[in-house]
């Protein structure tokens, strides 16, 4: 049965960003509002050729708490994330979550990201932690992601399993203290740059375990020379942050 998201919480929209997921945007809606029906969703579709606007826009006009975002161009994860945000900010929400339209990120499992947040500031649906999974992954990727997380937790120092997911949820006040208009990180490493962000402010960040699922359709937007461009930038910036550390003592 549906559970409605916890009322000590607020108001809680889930930021969803597309391009080209026509045919999964309905099914991935469709999920989240029967699974919590009391979570509003945006969807942030950046220009994308397929349709997958007009598929949004359809919902929306079915579902008062669906919204549609467009941008006009493919501008990365991060930018759509950002103006998914200021939306949310905009317009009055209390809780701002992430998740991807594929399917990767069960909405089912929302509940517990939910829970976790009634004690911390941010909360992550992590596949790393002990009662995490993934599905459908070949080993070289799942290689590559916990190698990926365990260079992160080194170079950054940050105590986090996989601070590269995207199946999150922000307190208001949490996005209101990350300075989001300084953030630069457009790609998949957005997603470090604001759990660093989060730490680095002092704040409370909890990691629950998800399965987290292949996509079944459509193409992924993940692919090894993303990752490998999301590590050299990740790096770049880590240095930075530890070079700024040395001079400050």
């Amino acid at each position: 049965m549906p559970v409605d998201h916890t009322p000590d919480l607020g108001r809680v929209v889930m930021v969803v960003p597309t391009y080209n997921e026509a045919d999964n945007i309905a099914w991935i809606v469709g999920r989240l509002r029967a699974s919590q029906p009391a979570v509003d969703v945006l969807v942030v579709d950046d220009g994308s050729p397929d349709g997958t606007g007009a598929v949004a826009d359809g919902l929306a006009a079915a579902d008062p708490a669906v919204h549609v975002l467009h941008r006009t161009a493919k501008g990365g994860l991060g930018a759509a994330y950002l103006a998914g945000f200021a939306w949310a900010l905009d317009h009055g929400y209390d809780v701002v979550g992430e998740m991807d339209a594929d399917g990767s990120h069960q909405p089912e499992q929302l509940q517990r990201l939910l829970g976790a947040l009634l004690d911390a500031d941010l909360v992550i649906g992590s596949r790393w932690v002990p009662g995490g999974s993934v599905v459908n992954w070949p080993w070289r990727r799942e290689l590559l992601s916990r190698g990926g997380n365990l260079y992160v937790r080194l170079l950054l120092g940050i105590d986090v399993r996989d601070a590269t997911a995207g199946y999150r949820l922000f307190r208001r006040t949490t996005l209101e203290k990350l300075h989001l208009e300084s953030v630069r990180s457009a790609g998949y490493v957005f997603q470090t740059d604001l759990v660093t962000r989060t730490l680095r402010a002092g704040l409370t960040v909890r990691e629950v375990p998800i399965e987290f699922v292949e996509r079944v359709r459509g193409e992924s937007k993940m692919s090894g020379q993303v990752a490998l461009e999301s590590l050299q930038r990740i790096t770049a910036w880590g240095l930075r942050e530890r070079w700024a550390q040395a001079v400050r003592r």
